[in-house]
């Protein structure tokens, strides 16, 4: 490793052992060999810090629009399947599926950066209380968040 001998390694034992003594000698090696494995586990733990913050910026694959799932109507009033706002949905007797939209149009998550519209797959991943609807792109924009990417919301002008 750094091309030392035995004879340089026994001078370097020598020169130490007259200068902290034969009672301070085996202490000196103790700290050394702490000091050594400290510095050993801060570089593997920087190692794996460095390795796991490239791979978190890594961007995930966009999710995939699954149908709500058909449940029975409780009264028979209408053959459609209940959905929350901005879902996709199949109705019941067949035919194209259709989108729900209600409320604001967009909509973002408390302490994010991106704001979706609802028709963003990326909406259902947030939850009711952590939602925070704006009628306009300005108004989302003007309150510090981005456009999602995957969706892209726009207003026509």
């Amino acid at each position: 490793m750094f091309d030392i001998g035995f004879q340089e390694l026994v001078l370097i034992f020598v020169i130490a052992l007259l200068v902290f003594g034969p009672k301070n000698l085996p202490q000196l090696g103790r700290s050394l060999g702490r000091a050594m494995r400290e510095f050993r586990r801060a570089s593997d733990e920087f190692r794996n810090t460095i390795e796991t913050n490239l791979q978190m910026n890594e961007i995930d694959p966009p999710p995939t629009l699954q149908p709500a799932i058909e449940t029975p109507p409780a009264e028979p009033v209408a053959a459609e399947v209940a959905a929350t706002p901005g879902e996709l949905t199949e109705p019941a007797a067949g035919g194209e599926a259709t989108e729900e939209t209600s409320g604001e149009p967009y909509l973002a998550q408390r302490g994010a950066r991106l704001f979706h519209s609802r028709q963003c797959a990326w909406v259902k991943r947030i939850a009711e209380p952590e939602r925070v609807y704006f009628k306009r792109v300005a108004d989302a924009r003007e309150a510090g968040f981005l456009s999602c990417p995957t969706c892209d919301p726009w207003e026509p002008s």
